[in-house]
């Protein structure tokens, strides 16, 4: 049974130190704070910049980037929460992440779980669909899935070499949830942990997972694995179509507001900003 007592502290999956590993793995050298805060580094029209992902600022801030001598290069904050950000210059507007709690008892939340999105449940849970729970491989086919499915539908994710370092350097924070269905996957969801918080990453589907309800099967029993694991809440990713965030709001996700976009740079801010 897992003690609350001994709870893992929650952190953003960009802030976790499996992430920084896999960017390293995949040649990039990432800088770590002194409060344990990791920033990324990146081109944007060939001017090196500082990006600090999912994360909020801590107080002592400039204070921290002089030491690593970094004080005086573009940094591009994105908190997870709004919250106070003195002398920046807004790039983007907050976004809309959804959460789901995992602490209640599983019966409470099946409970709380949309009528609509509850039969749906049933019926997955009535026909010959099996879900099988393990580590990504950094090979396993769900890759090149994702990687064409983004590409035709013409969304942003992580490069599969990404996902693949991270599989290789922490399998054990990796959950893969497969429906088969008399033997054959018609669909796939993958969870990555960090700290007592996980974080849907991708997933994919064949008509006859669609048909079959699938991934209502997969979100509920990988909900369960990983609230038995100690996870507390999960990450179900930015608004994105109605139907997807219809799905996502049944299966019991509450909307959260991120902090927005900024861009702090010494001679910028000084002049332009409060």
């Amino acid at each position: 049974m897992f003690d609350a007592s001994h709870a893992r502290p929650a952190h953003s999956l960009l802030q976790d130190r499996a992430f920084a590993t896999a960017v390293m793995l995949c040649g990039q050298t990432p800088v770590i704070l002194p409060s344990g805060l990791t920033l990324f580094r990146r081109r944007l029209a060939g001017v090196p910049l500082l990006m600090l992902p999912r994360a909020d600022p801590p107080p002592d801030l400039p204070a921290q980037l002089a030491q690593a001598s970094l004080q005086r290069q573009p940094l591009i904050l994105s908190p997870e929460r709004p919250c106070a950000l003195p002398r920046v210059i807004p790039i983007a507007a907050a976004r809309k992440v959804f959460h789901v709690n995992l602490s209640p008892p599983q019966a409470t939340r099946r409970a709380a779980l949309h009528q609509n999105w509850r039969h749906q449940l049933g019926q997955a849970e009535a026909s010959p669909l099996r879900v099988l729970h393990r580590p990504l491989s950094p090979d396993h086919p769900l890759l090149a899935l994702e990687a064409k499915q983004a590409s035709s539908q013409r969304y942003q994710s992580w490069p599969t070499a990404l996902t693949s370092a991270f599989a290789q350097t922490s399998p054990d924070q990796t959950h893969l949830f497969t429906a088969l269905l008399r033997g054959h996957p018609v669909a796939y969801m993958l969870f990555l942990t960090h700290g007592s918080a996980a974080t849907y990453h991708i997933g994919h589907s064949t008509a006859m997972g669609r048909t079959t309800r699938a991934h209502n099967l997969l979100l509920w029993q990988a909900m369960n694995a990983l609230a038995d694991r100690g996870i507390r809440s999960l990450d179900l990713g930015v608004e994105t179509t109605p139907e997807i965030d219809r799905f996502k709001r049944r299966a019991g996700a509450s909307v959260h507001t991120t902090g927005g976009t900024w861009l702090r740079w010494t001679p910028l801010a000084q002049n332009r900003c409060a």
